[in-house]
């Protein structure tokens, strides 16, 4: 799959927003709300299954934050920091747009 422009961008912010945020307390880091306006821009779900499949068609089954390259939390976790975000907590089995394969 192409990198397009605008995937990279999304990219380019995560990886530096990491950088800023890994020095951060988590203890009170905020959970995303699917009403947040990055959240509705990139269609994030706090379950990966609600997915509007017609809007986001790259979305395929069992692509979840969890197995995702910029999710920040550790494997068994319900939820992690998502640089995306600007490090609030994504739900472990929700989805968006900025979804990139684990490696």
């Amino acid at each position: 799959m192409p990198l397009s422009r605008r995937r990279f961008m999304i990219l380019a912010a995560s990886v530096a927003s990491t950088a800023v945020l890994s020095n951060e307390s988590r203890a009170d880091v905020p959970v995303l709300s699917e009403s947040d306006p990055t959240a509705l821009a990139l269609g994030y779900k706090a379950d990966a299954g609600k997915v509007d499949k017609a809007r986001f068609p790259r979305y395929q089954a069992g692509q979840t934050c969890a197995n995702c390259q910029l999710f920040q939390g550790k494997p068994g976790v319900p939820n992690g920091p998502c640089p995306t975000y600007g490090g609030k907590l994504v739900d472990a089995k929700g989805w968006c747009n900025a979804y990139v394969k684990k490696a």
